[in-house]
């Protein structure tokens, strides 16, 4: 396992992140797209913390304009083969190990992919929904993304083509004419049918704001994992467990816009890191000792 703590005192051992588990068995967990890279879902930025890929579709945009609508499901339904085709990875394995281990009292996720869910992990706040399931803007009813996409195909029998996948499970594609791409309407009233995810410009569900608040409140400490923090409705944790005075420590491979909140931080691939961490912890009915 490479990479290099840096604590407040400039110590860099592994042995410090191990210890800040071990002092803090009730954590908060915070990740980001980097949790994923691993099984095939790629990150938005790099180490910097600037964009890697377009920015994606805006929320104003998909629900005022029926050609963005067009465009974001033609992509949509390519991009999807592949995102529901992803597997948990180390990462999500080794965090749903540490919340058996009575470590984590809760997961906050900002990503999309439900792969924390799929590697075990059941005290999960899905920060920004889910991309299996469809939702209509106009009734509120779910429906499963398997379903959506079976009606995606038939309505396109012939819609196929390649690209880069998107961490949200768009994908680009060179130009492309996406107006003969047919999207069906929601079958009980008509309405405009979404995934069911936060788009950006879009607000975060405020039950779920207040849900990632309390856990923040009742926990010991907070653990960022691959995420830079960049967009305000995942920082805005890492500040309120700063305000709280509780201690903040992060695995990520570049730099977080919670950088200067940080107790410690470690430069290195979550999925290198998260098993070696929880190798180096003693188990349950020796950490309860």
């Amino acid at each position: 396992m490479t990479g290099n703590i840096a604590s407040r005192s400039g110590a860099t051992s592994v042995e410090h992140l191990v210890r800040f588990l071990q002092q803090h068995p009730g954590l908060v967990v915070l990740t980001g797209a980097g949790c994923s890279t691993a099984s095939g879902i790629p990150d938005y930025r790099d180490e910097n913390g600037d964009w890697k890929h377009p920015r994606p579709v805006q929320f104003g945009d998909f629900v005022q304009d029926a050609a963005v609508r067009q465009r974001y499901w033609a992509r949509s339904a390519i991009g999807w083969t592949r995102i529901s085709a992803a597997r948990p990875n180390a990462a999500h394995r080794a965090l749903a190990q540490l919340e058996q281990h009575g470590r984590i009292v809760t997961l906050i996720t900002q990503n999309v992919d439900g792969l924390h869910q799929r590697a075990g992990s059941r005290r999960v706040i899905d920060l920004h929904g889910r991309l299996d399931q469809v939702r209509c803007l106009g009734c509120n009813t779910a429906t499963p993304r398997e379903v959506f996409q079976a009606e995606l195909r038939s309505a396109n029998p012939r819609w196929s083509a390649h690209g880069a996948i998107a961490p949200d499970g768009d994908v680009h594609l060179s130009e492309k004419d996406y107006r003969g791409f047919e999207v069906p309407d929601c079958r009980r009233c008509g309405g405009t049918l979404k995934p069911d995810v936060v788009f950006f410009g879009e607000n975060v569900p405020p039950d779920r704001v207040r849900g990632a608040m309390q856990a923040l409140a009742d926990a010991d400490g907070l653990l960022i994992v691959g995420s830079s923090l960049m967009v305000f409705s995942g920082f805005r944790f890492a500040r309120e467990a700063h305000s709280r005075g509780l201690p903040i420590a992060a695995i990520n491979q570049g730099r977080t816009r919670a950088d200067n909140m940080l107790d410690l931080k470690l430069r290195a691939d979550c999925c290198a890191a998260l098993p070696h961490l929880l190798r180096q912890l003693p188990p349950p009915q020796a950490a309860e000792a």
